[in-house]
């Protein structure tokens, strides 16, 4: 009896935490999920993470990845470097062969632990810019672009709006940045644009978390830039975009990275941000295929990680295609080195290394329409940097514009010199193209 009644408990703890039991089983892939559902960032981490928790309950429901099981365990970070280091160092040990920090300055912290470690990192569009270059940075994966290419795409659609390239010369864009190695990446892809188009740059850091920002847009009205972007995170975004107001700072003059183009980023605006912009990497909404699998076979079932309306929203489909390119590595490396086999996190390196989704695969997963085909290899872990720019109506996202893609005649220089410096300074080997069949 006591043994059962111990079964029981340990299951219902399970439960509340909304995690499943932390040790992988034999037949098991585990995943651990480092979040932040609790401080001033939990508004966004937490539609993101539980986007990320109901698509492996998906596969799971589904018969696994070729019949592996995966296992999962969420440990809270509250966004802070020094609990992701913890949380990292504390599920490592369990079979961890896959983590997305959630996080710049946890992947920062990461970068060199994950070599030691061979675990690979998945840093959808954040992270360390320069870590596309596969041969530096064999164990990042800043899978669909960073904040350089973020960044290029804004310039080009402002040049868009503005009639070409050369109608920049001239115009005044500031920069409202989180002060954090979030905040500071695009920083060197700007200068470098400023100088090539002539456009004047200034720089606004704001301190975290971002809710002390009057003195920020004092400098923007003085200032009187053509346009601001927005390199916020959490409340910092509803934040600028109230100080926007209270100042008269035009919304359609502002543009934000796709981490402050989400809902709840505006809603509390709500009509007074009409006519904000902000990048976009996967659209919204419940039509595609695998929203309406994860309705049906998830939430209908009473098995949803969050409330049944959040589903489909910009940052919880986020969460979805994070987590499916982390089992389509594992589904890929399973076809190198044994199907129904659980991967360790060389083989998922292999698999991210050699992801190869197009739109026919896309389709087959659900994902129509919500995001680009991505095919990596081991040089380019990046895979894809096209973006779009979509606009808040007052009450919803919408006004998407046509893809861009980052300029790589910008990009691939800047690339390739900041993974030379960061080679020389840790003296790492860089890989070449005959290397990558290891």
């Amino acid at each position: 009896m006591k043994l059962k009644s111990l079964a029981l408990a340990v299951a219902a703890i399970s439960a509340l935490a909304g995690t499943a039991p932390a040790f992988a089983q034999a037949k098991e892939q585990f995943f651990p999920l480092l979040v932040y559902r609790t401080g001033p960032y939990a508004p966004n981490g937490t539609p993101w993470a539980n986007g990320k928790q109901d698509y492996i309950k998906l596969v799971n429901a589904t018969g696994g990845i070729n019949g592996v099981k995966i296992s999962y365990e969420e440990c809270e970070t509250g966004y802070a470097t020094d609990k992701g280091v913890e949380c990292y160092e504390r599920l490592k040990d369990k079979g961890a062969t896959l983590i997305d920090p959630q996080a710049t300055g946890i992947t920062f912290a990461l970068t060199d632990k994950a070599p030691v470690d061979k675990i690979p990192l998945i840093t959808l569009g954040y992270g360390l810019s320069a870590s596309q270059d596969g041969s530096v940075f064999k164990w990042n994966f800043p899978l669909m672009g960073s904040y350089w290419t973020a960044a290029d795409i804004l310039i080009q659609h402002i040049a868009k709006k503005e009639g070409g390239p050369d109608k920049l010369k001239g115009k005044k864009i500031t920069l409202v940045y989180h002060d954090s190695p979030f905040g500071k990446e695009p920083i060197p892809l700007l200068q470098e644009r400023a100088k090539m188009n002539g456009f004047e740059l200034s720089l606004i850091p704001v301190a975290a978390p971002g809710i002390e920002q009057k003195s920020a847009w004092l400098q923007v009205r003085q200032q009187r830039p053509d346009y601001v972007l927005l390199w916020g995170w959490g409340v910092m975004n509803s934040t600028a975009l109230k100080e926007a107001v209270a100042t008269g700072y035009p919304r359609e003059k502002m543009y934000g990275v796709w981490w402050a183009g989400a809902e709840p980023d505006v809603k509390d605006v709500g009509a007074s941000a009409k006519g904000y912009n902000a990048l976009a990497l996967n659209t919204s909404g419940t039509q595609p295929k695998v929203i309406q699998d994860i309705l049906k076979t998830v939430h209908d079932k009473g098995q949803g990680t969050g409330p049944r309306d959040e589903v489909g929203s910009v940052l919880y489909t986020r969460g979805l295609i994070i987590q499916m390119l982390g089992v389509e590595a594992v589904r890929r490396a399973q076809e190198r080195f044994g199907k129904g086999k659980v991967m360790t996190g060389e083989q998922v390196r292999w698999g991210l290394e050699n992801l190869a989704l197009d739109q026919k695969k896309l389709d087959a997963l659900g994902f129509s329409g919500v995001l680009r085909p991505i095919s990596t290899s081991c040089q380019d872990h990046m895979g894809s940097t096209w973006a779009r720019v979509h606009t808040w109506d007052g009450s919803k996202w919408g006004g998407m514009s046509d893809w861009y893609q980052a300029d790589e005649q910008i990009i691939k220089p800047m690339v390739k010199a900041a993974g030379d410096k960061y080679a020389t300074e840790k003296k790492l080997p860089k890989r070449e193209a005959s290397d990558c069949a290891a």
